[in-house]
């Protein structure tokens, strides 16, 4: 299958970009103010070797011990950098490939770390966005809302998260009503984030269906779907093949947590944002590239991000410089959400810190080649973009169940 709205670039050298475009425009970063959430511990906890043992002990010795269990429904964890030093990393990655860059910060349901690199950057260069939760029936999508107004940006955020955390709003008539709001912003980007994640961990087939469902009713108001930089090859090959057969442009979103800058960029010759987004929304065309860094394999990747994140950083202020300070749990002892470092100055059990040390240790380079290894075919990153081997999905009655009904 052709690309005919997205043209994509697979770069074994990411200095090979300055012929290419003019700005490079990187999407889908999180700062210490992206507040994440912790209710998949119990899912995962359970599925992992080793720690699943340690996990079913603690569990129970909790239970017994307070007659019940530990509510991760609202507990979160946020990522180590503060929003100055993430924007520098990203604009850094590209200006030294010979561009101009446009860097969106999209942290979950909050535009503060937007609101202060905005005040040091120009606007236009650094648009205010988030990453917008938008439950939908039984689950939820992930919305990238890229470039809101400055002067309303707070007003607006205000009118999105009200949607989002008061329950009696959620129904198709009142996200119709926001999306619509969202919509009549010319120069707001509209992204569906990492589309085929099960993100709330309802079941592949469930997802889909969840999927198929949210875009027969709102596709209308998505501008682009997300090719996600921590996402397997395999997953964003298929939002291509989707997105590419419903006539839906693509752009990337890095989705970093840790260090490293995103392992996926947009190209434009826009200089500003609103032309970015105006050749998305309007055009429906655009330019994407993988990254030298998106070929390594992923759970490798995934393994460095979470070493980071959990590292001790000593330069930090008080307060942020171990993990168990940017983690926050109610245990349910009538103080509410506190951080971890309350319970547990120590560093936690020695089980944990062991898990934590070996997840430093699988997450280095050395090991790498063992993932690179054992890594599934479908999940190689081709060498060049032609080699893909991009197939058409079939929309109405395909496995992927997505309706034809989407944005005009």
């Amino acid at each position: 299958m052709a690309l005919k709205n997205t043209r994509l670039h697979i770069l074994k050298n990411g200095n090979a970009l300055a012929a290419k475009a003019r700005t490079g425009v990187s999407l889908h970063c999180h700062t210490e103010f992206s507040k994440e959430m912790l209710d998949f511990v119990p899912h995962y906890a359970e599925k992992l070797p080793i720690i699943a043992q340690f996990w079913r002990r603690e569990d129970k010795k909790y239970k017994e011990r307070e007659g019940k269990a530990i509510d991760f429904g609202t507990a979160y964890w946020s990522p180590p950098l503060p929003p100055e030093e993430v924007y520098s990393i990203e604009k850094r990655q590209i200006n030294d490939a010979g561009m101009d860059a446009l860097v969106s910060l999209t942290d979950h349901d909050s535009i503060d770390a937007n609101l202060i690199v905005n005040e040091k950057a120009e606007a236009e260069k650094a648009p205010i966005s988030m990453e917008w939760t938008v439950p939908f029936e039984f689950g939820f999508f992930h919305v990238g809302v890229h470039n809101l107004p400055k002067d309303r940006a707070v007003e607006l955020t205000k009118i999105l998260l009200d949607y989002t955390f008061q329950k009696e709003n959620h129904n198709d008539e009142k996200l119709a009503e926001m999306f619509a709001m969202l919509e009549e912003l010319p120069g707001v980007l509209v992204v569906l984030n990492h589309p085929l994640w099960d993100i709330e961990m309802a079941g592949k087939e469930r997802h889909l269906e969840l999927l198929k469902d949210f875009i027969r009713i709102h596709g209308k108001w998505i501008h682009a779907f997300e090719v996600n930089g921590f996402r397997s090859w395999s997953e964003n090959k298929a939002v291509i093949e989707l997105a590419g057969s419903m006539g839906m442009p693509i752009v990337t979103g890095g989705d970093r947590h840790g260090c490293k800058p995103n392992t996926v960029i947009n190209l434009t010759n826009a200089s500003t944002f609103e032309e970015f987004a105006e050749e998305v929304r309007v055009d429906k065309r655009t330019e994407i590239v993988m990254m030298p860094a998106y070929e390594q394999p992923l759970q490798s990747r995934q393994l460095e991000s979470f070493s980071e994140i959990l590292r001790h950083y000593p330069v930090f202020r008080d307060g942020r410089r171990r993990w168990i300070d940017r983690v926050y749990v109610d245990i349910g002892d009538g103080h509410g959400l506190r951080q971890l470092s309350d319970h547990w100055d120590n560093g936690g059990p020695p089980w944990l810190r062991a898990a934590i040390w070996t997840l430093g240790v699988l997450g280095s380079s050395k090991v790498r080649p063992v993932f690179r290894a054992f890594r599934k075919k479908a999940d190689r990153v081709p060498k060049e973009a032609a080699e893909a081997n991009f197939e058409i999905v079939e929309i109405e009655g395909s496995a992927h169940g997505i309706s034809s009904e989407s944005p005009a």
